[in-house]
């Protein structure tokens, strides 16, 4: 088992939840402020580790399975995207999925920064879940 930190459509509500929703949901957590943050094509949100113009973001932490990570999670996510170690607020390193290298740098036009937001929900305007 594994920690994996979601911040879009994997998160509960998401188009994506069908992915993490059988295993356990630890709770809301949050990165160091040392990340940007991107809508891509305002369809799904990436992460960029930036350590001089990052903030914290928001996201869900689930306990998955290694094997269900790799047969489960990673096939839906799209090619910008990649496996990455994400650092949280209270000092662990979990993984999660980040801008590939390469990707703001080639396709500027599709990238809009939404670091200020902090969250796909508050950038999107969508509700909170309960816990």
């Amino acid at each position: 088992m594994t920690e994996l930190f979601c911040n879009g459509g994997a998160m509960r509500g998401g188009s994506l939840h069908h992915n993490v929703s059988s295993h356990p949901f630890v709770g809301t957590v949050r990165t160091t402020p040392s990340y940007r943050f991107f809508s891509v094509r305002d369809e799904f949100p990436a992460l960029l580790l930036d350590h001089t113009a990052g903030a914290a973001i928001e996201g869900e932490l689930y306990d998955i399975p290694l094997d269900d990570l790799r047969t489960a999670f990673l096939p839906d996510e799209p090619p910008e995207l990649e496996l990455t170690v994400v650092a949280l607020e209270d000092g662990r390193s979990v993984l999660g999925v980040g801008l590939r290298p390469g990707v703001l740098d080639a396709q500027p036009d599709e990238l809009t920064d939404i670091t200020y937001a902090g969250s796909w929900r508050r950038y999107r305007g969508l509700p909170q879940p309960q816990n």
